[in-house]
């Protein structure tokens, strides 16, 4: 699943791509997608002939704006990703008429909802499995429902401080790797990014979080920065169906520390990396370097 870097990465290309366009037309082969409006019918009452003022991200959403106070929120889900390009329908099927990644990557080829600009672009969602979710309506209806009201504060956000990050393991109980995927906790951190982090602070994702002192959360604050930021230098992880609008792979897996490299040796202290079930997900990790706090 798109975590905060990929999710990042996607709105800065959409902002550069689709900002200030009109959206002229909606088709998708898949109407179960809308919950909110609960109908295509609907969707295209509220999309059609509005303008895409600008593309936020909140946590792991992407957020489209529209004029007439309209918003338009994607969760990408496990398999989804938007792209930017243009395509035409061949017997049944979606070609892109852009030559790279577009026309030859198969990752990019599952479009299921496509929105027609008023440029002769399209911004369409690539979605292999059908589980990204779409939501449209007033401003105000879609930015309090529990989707975003119930979301954690961003790690990136220059008002997150430590001492707020601090605050928030307080009265917090659990294995540190589910708290850290906790989205109500602290918003856009995922399965990838949860074992770099911890890998990075050297804390092994069974550590208790009521058991880390000041030292560990200024080492696990500082990590997650860093972390994040890099892999959005990167622009994301490319490890399954993750692509850039452009269709693009990230290059961040390229430098991975600690996902998915069972058995293989650590980049720090040569020992082998081993994976775990916690809360039913796998956890990445060096058990000769990360200490269990």
């Amino acid at each position: 699943m798109p975590e905060l870097p990929e999710v990042e990465t996607i709105v800065s290309g959409l902002n550069k791509k689709v900002k200030n366009r009109k959206i002229v037309d909606v088709w998708t082969d898949w109407p179960k997608y809308f919950k909110l409006p609960k109908n295509e019918k609907d969707f295209k009452k509220i999309i059609i002939g509005k303008k895409i003022t600008k593309v936020e991200r909140r946590g792991k959403n992407i957020l489209i704006h529209l004029s007439d106070n309209n918003l338009l929120l994607i969760h990408q889900k496990i398999s989804g990703h938007l792209l930017v390009g243009r395509w035409k329908l061949k017997k049944g099927k979606w070609e892109s008429e852009i030559t790279g990644p577009l026309l030859t990557d198969r990752n990019n080829q599952y479009l299921r909802l496509v929105f027609f600009l008023d440029d002769g672009f399209m911004l369409a969602l690539s979605d292999l499995r059908r589980f990204a979710k779409i939501l449209a309506g007033f401003r105000e209806v879609i930015l309090n429902l529990p989707d975003l009201k119930n979301l954690g504060p961003e790690p990136l956000a220059k008002d997150f401080t430590f001492k707020k990050f601090e605050e928030l393991f307080k009265n917090k109980k659990g294995y540190i790797k589910p708290v850290l995927m906790d989205q109500s906790f602290i918003s856009g951190i995922g399965n990838i990014y949860a074992d770099e982090i911890l890998w990075f602070s050297k804390i092994h994702p069974l550590s208790r979080a009521e058991n880390l002192k000041q030292k560990d959360l200024k080492t696990l604050y500082k990590a997650i920065r860093f972390i994040l930021k890099k892999a959005i230098r990167l622009k994301g992880a490319s490890v399954d169906d993750y692509r850039d609008v452009e269709g693009k792979r990230g290059s961040y897996d390229k430098v991975r520390y600690v996902y998915q490299r069972e058995n293989e040796s650590c980049y720090r202290c040569g020992g082998k990396i081993k994976r775990l079930k916690i809360a039913g997900r796998s956890a990445h990790f060096c058990p000769k370097c990360q200490k269990l706090i």
